[in-house]
């Protein structure tokens, strides 16, 4: 891929904190317009590598080129091109939304003028304009995260970091901000997400990298991910909690058992026969299914067998 299709370019970033290394040999590259998705359990070293890529932290190796522009020669230069939306709030509570966004303006050394324009617009692109003049505090979560990405957009960056955006957020604020993120990108933006939510990523990311042990272990789309565990699966609910070991044992594939739903779930690859040849194993069988439901494989999933099979290696 041509370096100038590229918005990101991580390659060999490595840091250590003390005894313990963060980030082991990343490498990774973002299309310019996509939203990049970061997956990976706690301590894996996705906020490290945001950190990193956005100048509030050096490497101890590797090169990171953010818009062409590498990050240690010129952070500065990179700054000017980025916005983050970290993990916490950065608005001011006791200020309105429109004030807030005017104090980020002048910070940006904007003019009074152009910093309240660049307000009254931002307003309006996140359905906040009949709010601007509340104090945040009276803001839902949704809308206090949404204030938060406009802060984040005021100097009209090509690459915006988003770590964690929507964490602590009800159902309603996370489709609020899965909305303005698919807005700003549909608008040209380079997004680069680490999140926990993987139904978050599976909505949003155009491409996935799963990061473990501070590298990557495994990246594509989300149904390139979802093609790693087999493809297809089927779930099987019982009556009886008593037969999950004897219905996984008439299951194809690699099952799962969880005893929490009373329920068996298989790997398959031809959707229709398995289903058909699960009805008659079961029956055979004189096990009773509640209910029999095909269904890709989620995230979650592919999460658990990547990290699950990483750490075996590593052990």
């Amino acid at each position: 891929m041509p370096d100038h299709d590229l918005a990101i370019v991580v390659e060999g970033l490595r840091k250590r904190y003390g005894s313990k290394q963060a980030l082991d040999g990343l490498d990774l590259t973002v299309r310019a317009g996509t939203v990049q998705g970061i997956l990976g359990p706690n301590g894996a070293g996705k906020t490290t590598a945001v950190r990193i890529m956005s100048t509030l932290l050096r490497p101890d190796e590797g090169r990171v080129e953010v818009g062409g522009v590498d990050v240690r020669t010129r952070a500065d230069e990179v700054r000017s091109r980025i916005g983050l939306l970290g993990q916490n709030a950065a608005v001011d509570e006791e200020l309105s939304g429109r004030q807030n966004l005017e104090m980020f303006g002048r910070l940006y050394h904007l003019g009074a003028r152009r910093a309240g324009a660049r307000a009254d617009e931002l307003l309006a692109r996140f359905g906040l304009a009949d709010t601007g003049n509340k104090a945040v505090k009276q803001y839902s979560g949704g809308m206090r995260r949404r204030l938060d990405l406009a802060a984040s957009l005021i100097s009209r960056p090509g690459v915006l970091f988003l770590d964690e955006p929507t964490t602590g957020l009800d159902p309603r604020g996370r489709m609020e901000v899965w909305n303005a993120v698919r807005s700003l990108v549909g608008g040209g933006t380079t997004v680069l997400l680490t999140t926990q939510y993987l139904e978050e990523a599976d909505q949003l990311a155009d491409q996935i990298a799963v990061i473990d042990h501070g590298k990557v272990i495994a990246e594509g789309t989300a149904d390139e991910l979802k093609s790693k565990i087999g493809g297809d699966r089927i779930d099987v609910v019982l009556h009886d909690v008593a037969q999950l070991a004897r219905a996984a044992s008439l299951l194809p594939g690699d099952v799962v058992v969880d005893e929490d739903r009373r329920m068996v779930s298989a790997s398959i690859t031809d959707r229709m026969a398995a289903l058909t040849e699960a009805v008659r194993a079961l029956e055979a069988a004189g096990i009773e299914a509640e209910d029999i439901v095909l269904r890709r494989p989620t995230l979650d999933e592919v999460f658990m067998h990547l990290t699950r099979d990483d750490a075996e290696v590593a052990a």
